[in-house]
């Protein structure tokens, strides 16, 4: 990278940075309508929200020198919103918590700030707050500290899921297996067959990964009125060994029993042996294989099913 783009970067993070801070109001003289500053109000949080008891924990979270801390939290004592305290075990260690009135600062920050945030996102589409908030989580993954396991969530598809669907299959089996586009072609079939019949006994799934499209699945009917088949299951290989095709399978089944469908059936191929892991482990049985020359390769085709 040469100097020059490494400016025109540096340049472009410095934008976002002003416009945020003007966003979050984190350069008024008081956070969201309170007489304290951002630090201060970060101070407030830790100490109600997240537990926080000890001053080295708390410089540790949010980053500050000794000095700059020990100033800070003079101030917002003499204004009787916390206590240092000496710990009882150990003279070298100082206890922070906060006295009443700075609980009652620190519930009217939280208030305010939620209201804050809404209005931010109530103009927003749901389309848009999701692509808002994916986009923080990438920030924050990419230049933080972030620990703790993704947010994982299965919803029934919206506007665009299935062209998706229809887009992730034709890349994903052309880049791992060289399927061609006679799968992609498959794929769309099953989907604008599914679109076009508004079938209670029908059903989808969308699975987020941190707010991102990394799965899917579906429940369609099958060769009678008794038994259901399972199609279209695909997982990104980011969301993989997270347990997540497990997750959609069970709810594909779980639907297929509601739905009042005795037997659920599935086909796929014998190279597929991670997505033949889980059909086995959720309790089907292959019950018929065959080689063909699917596209453009020499595959076993498999049929798995159960019954209930």
């Amino acid at each position: 990278m040469t100097d020059d783009q490494l400016h025109a970067r540096v340049a472009r993070v410095r934008a976002f940075n002003r416009f945020y801070t003007g966003v979050v109001g984190a350069l008024d003289e008081g956070l969201v309508g309170s007489p304290h500053s951002l630090s201060e109000a970060r101070v407030l949080y830790e100490l109600e929200q997240e537990g926080v008891t000890e001053v080295t924990e708390l410089r540790r979270r949010l980053g500050m020198d000794a000095g700059y801390a020990s100033r800070l939290l003079a101030k917002l004592e003499a204004r009787g919103l916390l206590v240092r305290e000496k710990s009882d075990t150990d003279a070298r260690r100082q206890l922070l918590r906060l006295t009443d009135a700075g609980r009652a600062d620190q519930h009217l920050l939280e208030q305010n700030t939620v209201e804050q945030v809404a209005k931010l996102l109530e103009p927003l589409t749901e389309e848009e707050q999701d692509r808002l908030l994916t986009s923080m989580r990438t920030i924050t993954r990419l230049v933080g500290d972030e620990a703790g396991d993704p947010m994982v969530v299965l919803r029934p598809p919206r506007a665009g899921d299935w062209g998706w669907i229809v887009e992730r299959h034709g890349t994903r089996y052309a880049e791992e297996y060289g399927w061609g586009a006679q799968f992609e072609a498959w794929v769309a079939r099953i989907v604008a067959d599914y679109l076009s019949d508004a079938d209670p006994r029908q059903a989808g799934w969308i699975a987020e990964v941190d707010g991102e499209r990394a799965g899917a699945i579906a429940c369609t009917r099958g060769p009678d009125e008794q038994t259901a088949l399972l199609r279209l299951l695909l997982l990104e290989p980011r969301a993989r060994g997270r347990g997540l095709g497990k997750r959609l399978v069970a709810e594909c089944i779980d639907f297929a029993r509601a739905a009042g469908y005795r037997a659920m059936e599935l086909s796929t191929y014998d190279v597929l042996t991670a997505a033949r892991g889980i059909y086995r482990r959720a309790g089907f049985e292959l019950i018929k294989a065959e080689p063909v020359h699917h596209y453009g390769q020499d595959l076993t085709s498999e049929t798995w099913r159960m019954e209930w």
